[in-house]
């Protein structure tokens, strides 16, 4: 989900994917209609136009910022994206802005839950970083995101950014490793951090990259939004 607008009982989803759909389904079980653009992440400068005079959240991504070597960091850290896709979203996010619009903005990190569990890469085998050197990473679960982008529709004070997480970062290397034993995989190979620097794809380095633990008071105080699922067990607990 990249954009999230609302006008009285209608909702326009723009890139309806995984979180969008299950938005668009506790949108519709609460009586408004649902429009999706399709699975495409479609730049948000070309829907400006029918985004004006709707409640817009807009999903944003934490790849907005630099390297923030592990620290905490709010809402208000410099942002220095470091990949592309971290790029888009921050024109994103300024294009919303600039049009002077009723937006607030979702920065969301690892998404998991059901139909999300990375179940092929570790019977790939993939490597994963070495536990000693494997920097913070932080997630929130779908059905958490889902939820917390309609307590924004409704809560979110318009121009704001808020972090939203389910405040309790670890490592990527302990998200797999946790999951192939749930799930009776193998646990993958561990690799040291220069050698994953020349074997990982660019796309799986841009998720390594600009480690930070992400500060979820804004989520918690402004939005008043407690996720269901605080920590990664609680979501295993519940897989088959």
């Amino acid at each position: 989900m990249n954009t999230l607008a609302l006008s009285q009982h209608t909702a326009l989803i723009v890139g309806c994917g995984d979180v969008g759909l299950r938005i668009a389904r506790q949108l519709q079980n609460a009586g408004a209609t649902v429009t999706g653009a399709g699975v495409v992440d479609t730049r948000v400068r070309r829907y400006l136009p029918q985004l004006a005079g709707r409640r817009v959240v807009y999903g944003s991504t934490t790849g907005v910022y630099g390297d923030c070597g592990g620290r905490w960091i709010d809402e208000d850290e410099p942002t220095e994206p470091l990949h592309d896709r971290g790029r888009r979203r921050l024109d994103a996010e300024t294009a919303l802005r600039a049009a002077g619009l009723d937006a607030v903005v979702l920065r969301i990190p690892g998404i998991y839950g059901p139909g999300r569990w990375p179940l092929a890469r570790l019977r790939a085998g993939t490597p994963v970083i070495d536990p000693a050197e494997a920097p913070p990473s932080n997630r929130i679960h779908a059905e958490d995101l889902a939820a917390v982008a309609l307590r924004a529709a409704e809560r979110g004070v318009a121009g704001q950014v808020y972090h939203v997480g389910d405040g309790h970062p670890t490592t990527m290397t302990d998200y797999f490793f946790r999951i192939a034993d749930h799930f009776g995989i193998p646990r993958p190979p561990a690799i040291s951090y220069a050698e994953a620097r020349k074997v990982f794809t660019p796309a799986q380095w841009s998720f390594i990259e600009g480690a930070k633990r992400l500060q979820v008071t804004r989520m918690r105080d402004v939005l008043g939004f407690t996720p269901r699922y605080t920590d990664l067990s609680q979501a295993l607990a519940e897989a088959p």
